[in-house]
């Protein structure tokens, strides 16, 4: 049961944090997308600060669930911060929740209880091989890096779906690599823990994937990034806790069904959340709707990507969307 209520209350703190974070992103200067001084400028700004505040708290939680729980037990729960992320993207945007946006909710709630139902996570597997330690990790990596060079090809609305993709790779990577770190802690001390290298790459995934998520927060609207990296996190996390943590999952013919079930009806109910006309648009204000809140209009804005050397924008100075 602590380790349900610790992974919900991060996924709570970090839609939150999502959601500020986001809507400070997209005044930052377009010139600085993928680059380091996105992340300078963007601590200029409370509302970031806060947002991001409140993902350092939710990472916490998470981190205490990982170590207190299986990787494919705590990563479908924290897939549930979109829904947290959609009540307070109701509250800025003013929009009712309708159909499709209790469609998604209901849809991700069966499927992360499917999931969890059918292919009732445990731990203490065989550990793996060194080699296929590093062949998952390299996959990880390899997967994510020709995602953020193909974006870079892309008009912006695609770029920061591409971007949220990597970036939710990178973040399920650092789960399964928190586990490590927490597990190594308690059983071998903090002497050991930074004598080993998984720490240290933590933290570098975490850098990382915070400039992904925060270029792809300034490139587009939430509804392009976020149901993206929330797709993104749980299915990586899953594939490297199995692949080199030693979780099971039930691998019986029905098992296996039902969880493909529940990982598709994830995937799905995050999209339709997604596009929820409550998550902010390019403006941050959301489109116009009925009181159904069913309107699944694309969101005004350009989708060229700025020219490179641009220094028009002033920092802080929202781009015009037209």
């Amino acid at each position: 049961m602590a380790v349900f209520l610790l992974a919900l209350s991060a996924a709570c703190f970090l839609g939150l944090g999502f959601v500020l974070q986001q809507h400070a992103a997209q005044r930052a200067p377009r010139a600085d997308l993928l680059h380091w001084r996105l992340l300078l400028d963007l601590l200029r700004m409370p509302e970031w600060l806060l947002g991001t505040g409140f993902m350092v708290i939710g990472l916490i939680l998470s981190a205490l669930a990982l170590n207190q729980g299986e990787v494919s037990l705590v990563e479908p729960l924290l897939a549930t911060n979109l829904i947290f992320a959609m009540a307070l993207a109701r509250v800025l945007t003013r929009q009712t929740l309708g159909r499709s946006g209790w469609a998604g909710v209901v849809l991700l709630a069966l499927g992360v209880t499917v999931f969890i139902v059918a292919g009732r996570p445990t731990g203490g597997g065989p550990p793996a091989s060194e080699l296929r330690h590093w062949l998952v990790i390299g996959t990880v990596v390899g997967l994510t890096l020709l995602l953020v060079s193909f974006a870079r090809r892309l008009p912006l609305f695609e770029e920061a779906t591409l971007l949220a993709l990597a970036a939710g790779l990178l973040y399920g990577l650092q789960d399964a690599l928190t586990r490590t770190t927490t597990q190594r802690l308690d059983h071998e001390g903090l002497d050991a823990v930074l004598r080993s290298w998984q720490p240290y790459a933590v933290v570098a995934a975490g850098v990382v994937g915070l400039l992904l998520v925060q270029s792809a927060f300034e490139a587009a609207p939430l509804r392009m990034s976020l149901p993206a990296l929330t797709a993104a996190q749980p299915i990586s996390g899953i594939a490297c806790a199995v692949g080199f943590l030693g979780d099971r999952l039930r691998v019986t013919p029905g098992a296996l069904a039902w969880e493909v079930i529940g990982l598709i009806a994830i995937v799905v109910g995050v999209v339709v959340i997604g596009r929820h006309p409550a998550l902010p648009g390019a403006t941050g204000t959301g489109g116009t709707t009925g009181a159904g809140g069913d309107d699944d209009s694309e969101p005004p804005g350009p989708t060229d990507r700025p020219p490179e050397a641009s220094t028009e924008d002033a920092p802080g100075k929202p781009t015009d969307t037209g």
